[in-house]
């Protein structure tokens, strides 16, 4: 059955689809080799390159530049920090750290700062990267939100391809009812892949998704994945409406929602960060999809969720290929951000 993710507790203080990766020999489910967690490994790097530009080499190079451990030090790595969109909570926090473990253990070097700062950060992010549970209902009913321009379309049909992976058999609701695009394109992965994919010309999104969830119930259908219509979360009106759709899927099929995921394009820095406190406040999100990290030198903003609204990170984008939409794991995150090119 499809694993799922629990909530942590907070800390204190569309492109269209790429028939490549349509068609992309979908990961396995057993535990992966050696050799192939290396390949793993090597994309998640390639794919964190401009984050590592703009944060790891670059603060490497301060730790190198430095004598000693000195304000001018905590200072410049305040300022690359926040130029990497990790946000003033999760920076004052790693800092605040670095001068615990500074004194606690009297360290000197700067170099010695460095693998203290990579600690820090793993266990700051490894709230997110949460237990994986067994989940009974079948359909398991999975609820995609986010802004336009996010992924959310593209990565929904990625998440199918993986799901058949794992043979579970999934159907898409079309409920982005108000952007035709969003609608073809869903057609077109269903397509590809075998998929059952329930949709209305126009129409409304909730009604959309509802025909699906029974139809999902009478096929024996183990998992819908449903799509919404982008919105910014300023937009209140439709912010509404999204828990409309979320109530109507609860009559649908009891319990239901069992996950509401939020699809963010790492690009957009704090905005994300916005973005996951007005959708969370909305519809109480259960986890988060980060896209595009391979195209973005934000990529810190994950450690600013992770500070003051930990939604777990269901999956990660790092790149275009199927294998490119992988499940979070801190440490491989934190030693890629790191990784010596």
């Amino acid at each position: 059955m499809l694993s799922f993710f629990k909530r942590p507790k907070a800390n204190d203080g569309g492109a269209a689809p790429d028939p490549q990766a349509a068609g992309a020999p979908a990961a396995p489910a057993a535990p992966a080799t050696e050799s192939a967690r290396r390949g793993i490994g090597a994309r998640l790097k390639a794919g964190l390159a401009r984050t590592r530009a703009q944060l790891g080499h670059r603060i490497a190079g301060l730790f190198r530049a430095h004598a000693t451990i000195d304000e001018a030090l905590y200072d410049e790595l305040e300022t690359l920090l926040l130029s990497a969109d990790v946000g003033l909570p999760a920076t004052n926090f790693l800092l605040e750290s670095l001068r615990q473990q500074v004194a606690r253990h009297a360290l000197r070097d700067p170099e010695r700062l460095e693998s203290a700062l990579r600690e820090t950060l793993t266990g700051l992010l490894a709230p997110l990267e949460r237990p994986a549970e067994t989940g009974n209902a079948r359909p398991r009913v999975i609820m995609m939100v986010g802004v336009n321009g996010s992924g959310k379309t593209t990565t929904i049909g990625k998440l199918a391809k993986r799901f058949q992976a794992s043979h579970q058999s999934v159907l898409l609701a079309a409920g982005d009812t108000f952007r035709a695009a969003a609608r073809e394109q869903l057609k077109v992965w269903g397509e590809r892949n075998n998929v059952a994919v329930i949709a209305q010309e126009g129409g409304d999104s909730a009604a959309v998704i509802f025909d699906a969830i029974n139809a999902a119930k009478a096929r024996g259908t183990d998992i819908v994945l449903a799509d919404t219509a982008g919105r910014l979360p300023t937009q209140l009106h439709l912010m509404e409406e999204l828990k409309k759709v979320k109530r109507v899927i609860g009559k649908a099929l009891p319990g239901a929602p069992h996950d509401i995921w939020l699809v963010l394009d790492a690009g957009t820095g704090q905005n994300a960060l916005a973005q996951v406190k007005a959708f969370d406040d909305a519809l109480s999100l259960t986890g988060l999809v980060v896209t595009k990290l391979d195209g973005t030198a934000k990529g810190g903003v994950i450690a600013g969720i992770a500070r003051e609204r930990p939604v777990p990170v269901a999956f990660i984008g790092i790149g275009e290929q199927i294998d490119d939409l992988r499940p979070f794991a801190a440490q491989d995150f934190v030693e890629a951000l790191f990784a010596d090119d």
